[in-house]
Order: C-alpha cells, then structure tokens, then sequence
C-alpha cells in the first residue's frame, strides 16, 4: 500500500524494505525512510512554528487524498469492500444499549443516502493525528492499517468531523474551509465533489467515531482491557451525540 501510494504523489514514508515474506524477525515487517515532523494536532493548530503549514494544510490534505482515490484498486490486492452504514448499524446493534441518537443517525444516513460516484482505495483513518507535519505542511500521510474499498467521500468527510479538529476554527482538520478541501480534490480530479455528499459523510463519521468511543468504554467496562484511556473515551460518545443533533437539524430530514 504505501509503495503504491508513494509512486501516486501521496505524501508518505517511502518504502525502504518490505519484509511480508522475510525471516528474519519471525514476524512480517517493514522499515521506511526516516520523515521529520509533527502529529500531536495541538501543536500543529497552536503553535507558531506551524502558522504557515496550517495556510498550507487544507489544500495539501485535497490533493494528497484526490492522488490515492485515483489509484486502481487493483494495484493493491486483498483490501475489502467496507458498508460503513451496514457495518455500525450491527456494532450498535450488538451493543446491546439504548442510544436513540445513534439509531436516529443511522436511519437519516439510510434514508438519504447517496449514489456512490466510484469504489477506491479509502484510507480510512484520513484526520489529524494521522498525519505528519512540518513547517510547510504536509509531510506524510500515516497509519494505513485500515485502507479498505469504499466512497471517496468517506476520507473527505471523516477528515471534517467536528472531533478530529482538535479545537480549530474550521471544519477541514480545523485550519480550512469546506471550499478550500473541495476545490484542491477537483484541482486533481477535475471533478468538484457534492457538498451535500459530504455533509453526509461527515454526519456518518461523526456517528461512526460516537459508537466507537461506546466500544471502547465497553472494552473497559467489560474487564476486556482494563485502561483509564479507555474509559477517558466512553464520556466523549455524548459530544457526538451533541454533534449529530447540531449536524440533522441543519439539513433534510
């Protein structure tokens, strides 16, 4: 994956040997190429030493994320499909607790759901946090475990979830405008993305990250893993229900 995305003009650490089939350690590994930067999103959106990067940022994020959603899927073998409404409706379900704000999110994402414009390569986890930045901005797009099949929205609209910036003034990765991150992706594509389409990609990532933060508590809770992190993260599910109610009274219902 990151070789691929390399080669597409996707900001990444350069793929120096891959070891999936070596010996050596026993288990599969990687070693990429060093890159110089930050991750913590505090100081990325405070700090002066970042001012022109955050000018920078929303832009970059645009063009970086139009790169990989050109990419053939086929190119890299063995990522799946992922339903994103299917899937957090049964983790919801399986849950097994009350949450009418979730289950009034997932009906609206339903109900309004979306032609898919085309199936790509998703990262998955495209947000602040994820990234690594220098004092010209985006140094490299980190942390691909999850790349899967899906919408091209779905990383625009994940990367604009109120959560994921940390506190910023601005709805892309809080240093831009949903303008700014629409215009980079079609300077690339040639095609400007729907921001209706957006809006409900965000309105599904901000549902999404709420039922995280319940699975994590749960992990807890449950004696699973016992952890203050995790438990830290279960009082953050009411934010994304106040995010959600903020998000459906703005729109269709």
């Amino acid at each position: 994956m990151l070789a691929v995305a390399h080669e597409a003009g996707v900001p990444v650490p350069e793929l120096v040997i891959d070891g999936a089939n070596r010996t050596e350690l026993g288990v599969p590994f990687m070693i990429v190429r060093a890159v110089e930067g930050e991750t913590i999103a505090r100081k990325i959106l405070r700090d002066d030493e970042y001012s022109r990067a955050r000018g920078a940022l929303t832009t970059q994020l645009g063009i970086a994320a139009a790169r990989l959603h050109q990419v053939d899927p086929a190119r890299v073998p063995g990522l799946v499909e992922d339903d994103q409404v299917n899937r957090y409706t049964t983790i919801l379900q399986d849950l097994g607790e009350p949450h009418p704000v979730f289950e009034a999110a997932l009906r609206w994402l339903e109900r309004n759901r979306p032609d898919s414009a085309m199936s790509c390569i998703v990262h998955g986890d495209y947000r602040l946090g994820n990234m690594m930045v220098n004092s010209d901005g985006l140094a490299a797009v980190l942390d691909w475990e999850i790349a899967h099949i899906g919408d091209p929205m779905e990383d625009l609209g994940w990367l604009c979830v109120r959560a994921w910036r940390f506190g910023g003034a601005f709805p892309a990765a809080g240093v831009g405008t949903y303008d700014e991150l629409l215009d980079a992706y079609a300077s690339v594509t040639g095609v400007r993305p729907d921001p209706d389409v957006l809006r409900w990609w965000e309105i599904l990532g901000t549902m999404k990250w709420g039922i995280i933060c319940i699975s994590q508590a749960a992990t807890h809770l449950t004696g699973i893993v016992r952890s203050h992190e995790l438990a830290a993260i279960g009082r953050r599910v009411c934010e994304n229900e106040y995010d959600l109610i903020d998000l459906l009274s703005k729109g269709p219902q």
